[in-house]
């Protein structure tokens, strides 16, 4: 009686176990195509959250690292409500995926001034995910989006040592392999060189004459106009108010003006009123070297026959400073050598 109870406990579980055993094979037998369909649904989940968030999610990463570089912008054919547009530019990124960017268009405006206006709107062709990638784009007619934003752009580029730009635009990425098409933006801000307000501008050589030319003008020169930035800018025949010691003493022209990245010799002319300039002559401090510093204000730009007041209007924001040696050219062309009045000398004409 004792054996026989000492077993008993031990043969119970065993008999549980197998029976337990035996209920879960019958339902998996019996329920097999629950299993499976839970993990084909389990598959189809993981292969869509990969396809629709992963893999956008990495492709707008790897397009948010990449680094674009403007290696030149031209601005060109310039009327008063468009322009050929060109840009050269490299693109780097880290490679790895192979993935083609659909052709798309981008909008341009300036980063540091709210509201972000476009002032370009510009399409870009197709690129891909290749480590180091060259994207042109070359002579694109623009239509002017807003007027008043591309002005304050070329205030700020003719003005400031920089800018800084941005440019944003949708498309769509393909990755290789996978016959989708995934949204994405293309968003890169840039910095470019400015023009510094003309700075190191110089007056080369300068001639004058007691008898106006046939377009009544009586100075004529060349200027030396330094250009550090990337573009080349097409401005065409720029008029200016022309200030000695703050009274308007004339007009300057510059013609068939074109901007190109470094130094640029460019001709000039003027109409100016000889009195003034030859009394500022015989005062200091022009008196001590015969250099005049003139001011000049944008009066009007036109190319074409068309008036650009996006260029008139940035060249009018601020004066521009040109010291021009009169006092030289006044002794070599006319023969006349003026001295300073408050010497105890009057001033002096040798003929």
């Amino acid at each position: 009686m004792t054996d026989k109870g000492s077993v008993s406990p031990v043969e119970q579980p065993v008999r549980v176990k197998e029976r337990k055993n035996k209920t879960c094979m019958r339902h998996c037998k019996k329920f097999w195509w629950a299993y499976l369909c839970l993990f084909i649904v389990i598959v189809v989940l993981a292969v869509c959250l990969i396809l629709l968030v992963a893999i956008p999610k990495i492709a707008q990463k790897k397009l948010d690292s990449s680094e674009l570089q403007v290696d030149g912008i031209s601005v060109t054919s310039t009327r008063s409500e468009t322009y050929l547009m060109g840009i050269n530019s490299t693109i780097r990124s880290s490679g790895g995926v192979s993935a083609k960017i659909a052709p798309f268009r981008a909008e341009m405006y300036l980063e540091d001034l709210e509201p972000h206006t476009p002032f370009v709107l510009l399409d870009f062709p197709e690129t891909t995910s290749a480590e180091l990638q060259t994207v042109n784009v070359t002579d694109k007619r623009i239509d002017i989006p807003n007027m008043e934003a591309f002005t304050t752009f070329n205030t700020m580029l003719l003005g400031l040592e920089s800018v800084r730009v941005t440019i944003k635009g949708d498309t769509t990425v393909r990755v290789s392999g996978v016959a989708r098409n995934y949204g994405v933006t293309f968003k890169k801000t840039i910095t470019l060189t400015g023009l510094n307000h003309f700075a190191g501008l110089e007056v080369t050589h300068a001639e004058v004459s007691t008898e106006p030319d046939e377009n009544d003008n009586n100075f004529h020169g060349f200027v030396t106009i330094p250009n550090p930035s990337v573009l080349t800018i097409e401005i065409g025949n720029a008029t200016f108010d022309t200030f000695l010691n703050g009274s308007n003493v004339g007009t300057t022209y510059m013609d068939n003006l074109v901007l190109s990245p470094g130094n640029n010799n460019a001709s000039l002319r003027a109409s100016i009123s000889q009195g003034p300039v030859l009394l500022a002559l015989m005062e200091e401090p022009y008196c001590q070297d015969g250099i005049i510093d003139f001011e000049l204000s944008g009066n009007g730009v036109t190319n074409q026959g068309d008036e650009l007041s996006y260029f008139a209007d940035a060249l009018s924001a601020d004066n521009l400073t040109v010291p021009i040696n009169i006092g030289e050219s006044v002794a070599r062309d006319l023969g006349v050598t003026l001295g300073c009045s408050s010497s105890g000398n009057s001033s002096r004409l040798l003929i």
